[in-house]
């Protein structure tokens, strides 16, 4: 329900200035806030000049509505010649020459609630709506009786009025300079970021060249000096082996002795240059992979006699476990060799008692074989899990100080592992052992299909079409796919649908963000085409799916990887099926 407080005729043009004083007397005796007063009153002003100037005068009627919200109602109305265009007016949209509109746009900007109707010959009514303060005083007959008596004690001091909106106008254009300052200095603040920023990646770049070069100066000086120290290393050793053939000459027991030392400390030292020198090659890319075809019985026959003198005490058993229905590798023997020998020699160090056990065993579908070499030794903390790929890096323990190591050996597995297209792995328990594991692809280089027909496997050969106008993404994404697959690429959405109709892949994996033709639009166009609308599609994308399209690509499609994840991964493992999964070996990707 509304109660009228006042209304104020609209017939000459000090009227205007009389409504935009009631309004803000009102206004105050409702204990809005100056700033609010001063809305009204702008708002009511605007309407109400309107009225005057281009419907011919009228009336403003002020109210309170008590409604579940209670506010300050202000409703003009005039019996003018209406507005034809109101809609353009109210979107802003109107342009005049005489600037009718903007009145208009500003009143509805400055109340809560803007309200215009208009028709022709029937005038414009406007209704103002600004939402009662919370100290507002209650809304009764007497309470509104009180307001109208004091409304009639107010002074209408029209000069007053105009000195007042000049008042307001000069505050305004002051805050309006303050603001247009700080945006200034603000805009230099940001300048200076800018050029501080700019300088900061120069000067990582800068860094990081320099990171490089000293990278390569590392690994010319470990490969120069690790030739170098060979000389006097085999010297030392063949020297110590001439004093130990004397000893019949009268050498005596204390000499032998010391000559041992001698030639056990020159033995460890050139271990330690060898691989120095072989990490070195392998961080430059000068080691160079000479793939053979080899058994690995072979290699555990050789390693077996090898590695058994190694052992600490009787308490450890050294146990090869024979490799079952593995086809001959075509890889790097002596590398492989190398990674073996170094998991074993680590193993056997730190193993006291118990067993040290060397097994590899075959994945036909992904053509790849995972040498393993488990311990009962004294295991790694979680707290050290991180540093065993480092340089260098020592793990604390009383059996470390008895048994000295480099720190390479472990780095230079990963590294020939890596060289090799496979990777190590490791997991360990403290006080119960570990076990690492190198995983190698049978024959190296395999990513595509290069090999010759008599080395493919016997089942069908899977094709895989990757549609992505990122090359790195395709990149990637065929260094994580190990098997037996023919890879075929596209970079748009047309070239993949082309693809797809003619080479009927077994299974597509499809970017959705791609200019042109989105992955929406390509999984649309393959679901519409008979004999390609049954072939599973994998959507590879990086961008977070809202729910409406997670839901529609379910629909369509039969799996889900996140970019963002795959830079995680090893490798994808692919079960076709039905139904068809897909999933990391040693990291997490989304997949439904």
């Amino acid at each position: 329900m509304a109660f009228a407080i006042l209304t104020v005729a609209i017939g000459h043009e000090p009227d205007v200035v009389i409504a935009r004083r009631r309004a803000r007397q009102i206004a105050k005796l409702l204990k809005f806030p100056d700033q609010d007063g001063t809305r009204i009153a702008t708002a009511v002003s605007e309407i109400a000049r309107n009225a005057y100037a281009y419907g011919g005068g009228g009336k403003v009627e002020f109210l309170i509505d008590e409604g579940a919200q209670p506010a300050f109602v202000i409703q003009i109305a005039d019996q003018g010649r209406g507005i034809a265009d109101l809609e353009t007016i109210l979107s802003g949209r109107y342009r005049s020459s005489t600037g009718m509109g903007l009145g208009i746009v500003g009143a509805r900007r400055l109340m809560d609630v803007f309200q215009m109707r208009s028709a022709p010959s029937q005038g414009t009514t406007v209704v103002l709506r600004k939402y009662l303060p919370g100290d507002a005083p209650a809304v009764t007959p007497k309470s509104l009786a009180a307001l109208a008596e004091q409304l009639t004690r107010e002074p209408q001091d029209l000069y007053g009025e105009i000195r007042q909106q000049n008042q307001e106008l000069l505050k305004t254009l002051e805050d309006l300079r303050h603001r247009e300052e700080d945006l200034s200095r603000l805009n230099r603040e940001l300048e200076d970021t800018n050029r501080g920023v700019v300088a900061l990646y120069a000067e990582l770049d800068q860094r990081a060249e320099q990171l490089r070069h000293a990278d390569q100066m590392k690994s010319r000086f470990l490969s120069h000096m690790s030739h170098e120290f060979r000389t006097p290393l085999n010297s030392i050793i063949g020297l110590t082996r001439l004093l130990l053939k004397r000893e019949a000459v009268g050498q005596s027991e204390e000499a032998i002795r010391e000559i041992n030392f001698i030639q056990q400390s020159a033995q460890s030292l050139t271990e330690m240059v060898d691989d120095l020198l072989d990490l070195a090659k392998a961080e430059s890319g000068k080691l160079v992979v000479n793939p053979t075809e080899f058994e690995i019985d072979t290699v555990f026959s050789a390693l077996r006699g090898m590695m058994r003198p190694l052992a600490q005490s009787d308490a450890v058993e050294l146990i090869f476990d024979p490799p079952a229905s593995i086809p001959p590798l075509n890889s790097d023997e002596t590398m492989i060799s190398q990674i073996l020998r170094n998991l074993l020699s680590n193993a056997l160090k730190f193993t006291e008692r118990g067993e040290v056990r060397a097994s590899a065993e075959y994945s036909a579908d992904r053509d790849m074989v995972y040498f393993s070499v488990r311990d009962t030794g004294i295991g790694i903390p979680p707290h050290h899990q991180q540093q065993v790929f480092e340089e260098f890096a020592q793990i604390d323990n009383p059996l470390q100080r008895r048994v000295k190591g480099t720190g390479l050996g472990l780095p230079l597995c990963k590294r020939l592992a890596e060289l090799l297209g496979g990777s190590i792995h490791f997991e360990s328990q403290l006080g119960v052992g570990s076990r690492f594991t190198a995983v190698i692809p049978r024959r190296y280089g395999m990513v595509e299909d290069h090999a010759p027909a008599a080395t493919l496997p016997s089942k069908p050969e899977r094709t895989l079409l990757l549609i992505d106008d990122e090359d790195v993404s395709r990149y990637l994404l065929r260094q994580l796919l190990v098997g037996s697959y023919r890879i075929v690429e596209a970079s748009s959405g047309p070239e993949g649908i082309e693809q797809a109709s003619k080479l009927h892949p077994d299974i597509i994996f499809l970017d959705l963000n791609m200019p042109g033709m989105s992955g929406f639009e390509v999984l649309a166009r393959l679901k519409a085409q008979p004999g390609v609308n049954e072939i599973p599609v994998v959507v590879v994308t990086a961008q977070k799916l809202d729910p409406h399209h997670q839901a529609e690509l379910a629909q369509k499609t039969a799996a889900f990887l996140d970019k963002n994840m795959l830079a995680r991964a090893e490798e994808l493992s692919i079960d076709f099926g039905p139904p068809l999964s897909i999933a990391p070996r040693y990291a997490g990707v989304l997949a439904k």
